[in-house]
């Protein structure tokens, strides 16, 4: 039995099919502008490193992002719950924005690493917002065909910001990367301000900061530990140890934070709905994987393809292709019958066998076998990675729409910052090893210092041929075990989903769908 605050939770305000378009095409625009800033950065990563140093600290101009994203992208949701949707997503979107000025005016990677941090926290709210308002406005059963096409906007923006990403570096200067997006995100400013009409409700509650303080340092502690292992510091040392302690502790912590807040950021409850943790678990494992193989692929494409910029985004595009078809269709499908299971095990089986083909590349691999490869991976992104939140939201009470949306994305973002974080180690670590094997086999006076310092793929290609054969072998090398270490994490994430029980999707908000969830605490409004 509902109380009459539950109630008013699940009463949602009704919208036409055009209003929900226009909304819609507001949270795409906003969702295009964060989304094109990141893959443009991963087109342009090479130059960017070959101009301002620091090979070494490459991973942490994504990870740094990654990171603060992944850290306030549930805390974008309890605010949205607080002061309103529309409200908070107008600030992350100006964050985004003004963050994005300042990385492109950075003179090293310091400065540059720093903005992007601050960008990622404007990230985390155009990565959860969207979904919780598009939750707020439009059923689950009618959910799936308008999912659809934000998947597809990732799919455009995957393909428009690397071509964007190959213009700019190869006519113009890499800064322009960080601020090609700011008319963009100006017009989304607008239409969100417009068309986004819903009615505010605040609570008289305060901002759980003990949690996402602890969630904060556990996740960083984290990050540190796999950025920095086997590079500054052994992974067999006391900073190993200390880090992973750390890290350890202060989850723990937040668990206590949680339990212990009276308006918790990650309620505790959810914990106890079987889908909800499952599609969590699943997510984390997509982003690991996704993140992971999405931001390395440029750079074999630019060094050992010998691609520009604007070439290594047009590769993109077999990838782009599936995974639009594949997000509206299986959207489609899914509205039509309610039915969502298969598509997400089907779709990360398929991420398994696209990574695996990618391992299978070498210096001298045809261009259309890396195009059918990545259209594989493509088509299984498109297939799993929004039905996964839909599911959770089927799953909850409309009170609990926007803890429920914005932690499945949190557990995708963690995913991503590990994934981006371990296999930029792993590809470190191992082309080093490479680098220092091959040049002793071919008598070359190259040493393991070298890695870090190999410059732009420009400037490698114009090294002698004997050593330029060593590197570009070490780094196809280095990269198979990127991409196969990705193929058992997109295993489980299929397991993960095939443990789920498909609850019918509903056409109308009700109490929680899943029977293992128990009721919702009333809470004041």
């Amino acid at each position: 039995m509902l109380t009459e605050q539950q109630v008013q939770a699940e009463t949602a305000p009704r919208f036409t099919h055009k209003q929900v378009l226009e909304i819609l095409a507001g949270l795409m625009l906003a969702m295009l502008t964060s989304m094109i800033s990141t893959s443009v950065v991963g087109t342009a990563l090479p130059t960017i490193v070959g101009t301002l140093g620091g090979q070494d600290q490459l991973a942490w101009v994504a990870s740094a992002t990654l990171l603060t994203m992944t850290a306030s992208t549930p805390l974008w949701g309890k605010l949205s719950d607080l002061y309103g949707r529309k409200l908070m997503f107008q600030v992350s979107l100006l964050i985004f924005v003004f963050s994005s000025v300042a990385a492109g005016f950075s003179q090293d990677m310091g400065q540059l690493i720093v903005a992007r941090a601050v960008q990622g926290i404007g990230a985390g709210g155009l990565a959860a917002l969207p979904q919780i308002i598009l939750g707020d406005v439009v059923e689950p059963r009618e959910r799936g065909r308008y999912s659809g096409y934000i998947g597809a906007v990732f799919g455009v923006s995957t393909v428009a910001g690397p071509l964007l990403g190959g213009f700019i570096v190869d006519n113009m200067s890499w800064r322009w990367t960080f601020w090609i997006c700011v008319p963009l995100a100006v017009v989304a400013f607008v239409v969100i301000q417009k068309v986004l009409k819903l009615p505010l409700v605040r609570r008289d509650t305060k901002v759980d900061w003990w949690g996402a303080t602890f969630i904060t340092g556990g996740t960083t502690a984290l990050m540190l530990l796999l950025s920095f292992g086997g590079k500054e510091f052994d992974w067999n040392s006391g900073w190993t140890y200390g880090l992973g302690a750390l890290s350890l502790a202060l989850f723990g912590l937040a668990v206590v934070a949680e339990r212990k807040a009276a308006d918790p950021i990650l309620p505790p409850h959810l914990f106890r709905n079987h889908t909800f943790v499952l599609t969590s678990v699943a997510s984390l494992l997509v982003g690991a994987a996704m993140f992971g193989a999405l931001m390395f692929l440029p750079q074999y494409l630019q060094i050992v393809k010998g691609m520009s910029p604007t070439g290594s985004g047009l590769m993109t595009l077999p990838m782009v292709l599936g995974l639009l078809v594949s997000s509206i269709l299986v959207g489609r499908f899914v509205s039509k019958t309610g039915r969502w299971k298969i598509f997400p095990v089907v779709g990360m089986l398929l991420v398994a066998v696209g990574l695996f083909l990618l391992s299978r590349l070498h210096v001298d691999s045809s261009l259309v076998i890396v195009g059918v490869d990545i259209a594989v991976l493509g088509i299984g992104l498109g297939a799993s990675m929004q039905i996964l939140i839909l599911a959770a939201q089927n799953a909850v009470t409309r009170a609990d729409m926007a803890s429920t949306t914005s932690g499945v994305s949190f557990f995708r973002s963690l995913g991503g910052a590990v994934g981006v974080a371990a296999f930029g180690a792993i590809l470190s670590n191992r082309l080093t090893s490479e680098l220092i094997s091959l040049a002793k086999a071919a008598h070359l006076p190259l040493t393991g210092g070298a890695a870090p310092n190999l410059g732009s793929p420009a400037a490698i290609h114009q090294l002698p041929a004997p050593v330029l054969q060593v590197i570009l072998e070490a780094f196809t090398r280095a990269i198979h075990t990127v991409f196969l270490v990705g193929v058992p994490i997109a295993v489980l994430a299929a397991v993960a989903v095939l443990a789920m029980k498909e609850l019918p999707l509903r056409s109308a908000q009700a109490a929680p769908a899943d029977p293992t969830a128990p009721p919702v605490p009333a809470e004041a409004n």
